[in-house]
């Protein structure tokens, strides 16, 4: 029986020094990332992956662009979008999560986020797509160490570039060549509105580009881009 305890306790030793040695490798890339750029991300990753099921020779468009070469209009229109908060929190949104937290359970399912844009990029540069609590746990630990170690500005530059905006495109560069054949310096308010409505389902978005929805998301983020502050 004492040979078991002892065992037992150092499975829980190992596991804990496991999980604050995993914590330990997020932060020290995240303080990395803080004055290099990351030419990948977990999320880009696994997507490069399922599209080489599909074709083995496939390549993900992408091409990192300093803060500077990327239009305000998308600064704007993705803070409108995605976040609006973005300059005045520290990683969270409660209220918006509690708004998102209620929607979902008057409709029965997952109908709406709540994530913030520091949220969203510690789940694009570390996790999987899954809901798990594990998942949502792991991204809640990254956001606190990425806003500890990262000013706004760099998060949003970080953001801009690994998002995922269609079927391999990633990044506000090949987003603005994929679908309006210029650079993310070049983009106009109405055009940067319609990349940032496209975010929450890009996938679907570049298959099916002039729905309904899309067009009056596009407007809506369109009128609030006055008014979003960017780093």
């Amino acid at each position: 029986m004492k040979r078991l305890a002892r065992l037992a306790g150092w499975a829980a030793f190992a596991l804990a020094a496991a999980f604050v040695a995993y914590q330990l490798s997020i932060l020290a890339r995240l303080a990395w990332w803080r004055t290099h750029d990351p030419a990948s991300t977990a999320f880009m990753e696994d997507r490069l992956e399922r599209l080489r099921e599909r074709k083995p020779a496939a390549k993900l468009r992408h091409q990192w662009v300093p803060y500077a070469r990327i239009s305000v209009n998308l600064k704007r229109a993705i803070v409108a979008a995605e976040d609006a908060k973005f300059a005045d929190h520290e990683g969270f949104d409660w209220e918006a999560m509690q708004k998102a937290w209620e929607k979902n359970q008057k409709k029965g399912r997952v109908v709406a986020g709540g994530s913030t844009i520091s949220q969203q990029l510690a789940k694009n540069l570390f996790l999987s797509g899954s809901r798990t609590p594990w998942r949502k746990a792991q991204e809640a630990m990254a956001t606190v160490m990425m806003e500890s170690v990262m000013d706004k500005r760099r998060i949003l530059e970080i953001y801009l570039n690994v998002i995922e905006w269609g079927d391999g495109v990633f990044g506000a560069e090949a987003a603005a060549r994929h679908y309006f054949g210029t650079s993310a310096a070049a983009l106009t308010p109405s055009q940067a509105a319609r990349l940032a409505a496209m975010v929450p389902n890009p996938r679907f978005y570049d298959r099916n580009r002039a729905t309904p929805w899309l067009e009056r998301k596009t407007g809506i983020i369109l009128a609030r881009m006055p008014a979003a502050e960017v780093p």
